[in-house]
């Protein structure tokens, strides 16, 4: 399998999964440059895999589903381009041989789902939207802090070697926030270093891991007392415990420069 990030807008990825003969996409934000990516590579587009009804994510549906006959596949409760396979919690997908399970991630979006696979070519695999970005979340544009914080401690728990592909290069402006909420971190400071080679490079720095994200991801250290002790010292009027902190930490994060 061969997995492959196809950048479309200033700042999106559109991710290919493929096994040199079919195609699966997540999130076609656009059709343009993935049918080009997949003529290229001389793909048959097999399934796609939407997490969200955003139109960066949802945009190129129509126009791939119509020009290549794929089958769509979406979550159960979001406005979705008919028609098109709708899935929750507790059900699974299956595509180009692989099982994916659905993870259920309100918070950015009220029905946001992800979708995650326990082995691909012996590790595994997450594509997770706009839930979870490498050190950073989605912002909560329809959820409640509280949906959001019990969705990405859903991901945290998933295997520490699970590939995190999320939708957007956003890992050097989140990683700025994340090294002024905790400075003292030296995980944060050299994969701050690490993601600013690759960049320079004009590579992602997707994808990321559940392992790396519990180290360097402020919104998934929100347990931790100096992530804690710096979100208390930007509001003193922070509840307490995780909740609080996460709170205050998206509220932060919105008007950050």
């Amino acid at each position: 399998m061969t997995l492959f990030p196809v950048p479309a807008f200033s700042d999106n990825y559109i991710w290919v999964l493929h096994d040199g003969q079919r195609a699966l996409v997540v999130d076609p934000g656009e059709a343009k440059g993935v049918q080009a990516w997949l003529v290229q590579h001389h793909l048959k587009l097999d399934t796609i895999l939407i997490t969200h009804h955003h139109a960066d994510h949802v945009g190129g549906v129509a126009a791939l589903r119509e020009t290549t006959g794929a089958r769509v596949i979406g979550p159960v409760d979001e406005p979705m381009p008919e028609p098109l396979q709708r899935v929750g919690a507790g059900e699974a997908v299956n595509a180009l041989g692989l099982r994916f399970d659905v993870i259920e991630v309100p918070g950015h979006t009220s029905g946001h789902i992800a979708y995650f696979c326990a082995d691909m070519d012996g590790a595994p695999l997450l594509f997770c939207g706009d839930t979870l970005f490498s050190a950073g979340c989605g912002r909560l544009f329809e959820g409640t802090p509280a949906q959001m914080l019990e969705s990405l401690t859903r991901l945290a728990a998933l295997p520490g070697n699970t590939r995190v592909c999320c939708t957007h290069e956003y890992t050097l402006s989140n990683l700025r926030f994340a090294r002024a909420v905790e400075p003292g971190n030296a995980e944060l400071s050299a994969y701050a270093a690490h993601c600013q080679s690759l960049r320079e490079r004009n590579l992602p720095t997707l994808p990321s891991s559940i392992e790396r994200e519990k180290q360097i991801n402020p919104f998934l250290r929100a347990h931790v007392p100096a992530v804690e002790q710096t979100a208390r010292a930007h509001d003193p009027d922070s509840p307490p415990g995780p909740l609080g902190v996460f709170t205050t930490l998206r509220a932060w994060k919105n008007t950050y420069q």
